[in-house]
């Protein structure tokens, strides 16, 4: 009985071993797009601070602010727009095009 004991005690430390810094790379960066009446007010905000463009991704928690929205313009340059939890604009950024994916063009 106590082999066993010591069977199962091992096996619990060894699951929960692994499990922890799974869980830990999971809740790292959350990618949580913005919605409801959030979404609205942000999108309005970040689309008066560039002027043109659509909205083309959203975050909620993004490590730069409490909000991002993506802003791809018609000649493909994308604008990350940080605001703040009252959607007032603390910065904006371009990608840079590089860093962009290229299909062969």
């Amino acid at each position: 009985m106590r082999k066993r004991t010591k069977s199962i005690i091992g096996t619990a430390v060894v699951a929960t071993a692994v499990a922890v810094p799974a869980a830990a790379v999971a809740g790292g960066d959350s990618d949580t797009p913005i919605t409801g009446p959030a979404l609205e007010k942000a999108t309005a905000a970040a689309l008066a601070h560039i002027g043109q463009g659509i909205v083309t991704e959203t975050e909620v928690g993004d490590e730069e602010s409490y909000y991002e929205v993506e802003i791809t313009l018609e000649d493909g340059t994308q604008i990350d727009v940080q605001l703040d939890e009252s959607f007032n604009v603390v910065g904006s950024e371009a990608d840079d095009p590089s860093e962009r994916d290229n299909d062969g063009d």
